[in-house]
């Protein structure tokens, strides 16, 4: 049991609930030379009051030092990684269409990916606060944002990205106008010549059972078959402006002398 005498002993309080930490709006450079700004939180509490005391007492100067400790993490952490390490944490596929106009380095290999990322700079933090008496318990990317250059290029790739999309379909539209062009034109001849051979197959047909019809005509009554075909050329060459004129031995006028 420990006493504390008066005046001479002074009791502290320290908070055992858990403690917040924000960062400032910060602008790094990505490993492969690529700026963003970024804005961090993380969660933090005091695990040792009597280190806690020694080295830090008062909560104002444990924010700084915290701060000074996990941006100092932070900013060395994405130096050593691309931009797409911050992005993404995974290679997992998606959609072509959209997923490819996302960010200017959507080819690269993702080899740990943000929250790996995350977790090394709380690994970090741990180590660099373990001899302060405090505890990280939690660290986050609030907020990543392009600088305004590479907002510019990520705009200007989408809009490139969009424009070749869109290329893309009128091709496949223009290909398959072609095809079926191409396919209405096949077929059209092959309606056309089919129905041309079955109408040349009618017209013998019907130009065999004329020519047996005319023949069982003329077998029957040759003077009336006469009659008959004289009467057919008539009209396939006389029309209503044609003036005839006619012999009396004729054989038209003869014909129609029998009638009376």
């Amino acid at each position: 049991m420990k006493t504390k005498i008066p005046f001479l002993h002074t009791a502290n309080y320290f908070d055992k609930r858990f403690l917040a930490w924000d960062g400032e709006p910060k602008q790094v450079s990505t490993r492969d030379k690529r700026f963003i700004n970024i804005n961090t939180y993380a969660r933090w509490r005091i695990s040792d009051p009597l280190k806690y005391a020694e080295r830090l007492f008062a909560e104002s100067k444990a924010q700084t030092r915290l701060g000074s400790i996990l941006e100092g993490a932070t900013q060395n952490a994405i130096a050593n990684h691309d931009l797409i390490e911050l992005v993404r944490s995974s290679n997992r596929d998606y959609d072509n269409q959209v997923e490819s106009v996302k960010d200017p380095t959507e080819k690269a290999i993702i080899k740990s990916g943000r929250d790996a990322l995350t977790k090394e700079i709380l690994g970090l933090a741990k180590e660099r606060t373990s001899d302060l008496g405090i505890e990280v318990l939690d660290f986050r990317f609030k907020r990543i944002n392009y600088v305004s250059e590479v907002r510019k290029e990520v705009y200007e790739r989408m809009i490139s990205e969009r424009k070749r999309i869109a290329e893309e379909f009128r091709s496949q539209g223009a290909g398959e106008s072609a095809r079926i062009s191409g396919q209405k034109d096949r077929d059209l001849k092959v309606i056309t010549s089919d129905a041309y051979r079955r109408s040349q197959e009618i017209k013998g047909k019907a130009d065999a059972e004329a020519a047996d019809i005319y023949a069982s005509a003329y077998n029957k009554g040759p003077e009336f078959y006469r009659f008959m075909r004289t009467m057919e050329i008539y009209k396939e060459t006389l029309d209503k402006e044609t003036i005839l004129v006619l012999s009396t031995d004729g054989d038209f006028l003869r014909y129609l002398e029998s009638i009376k």
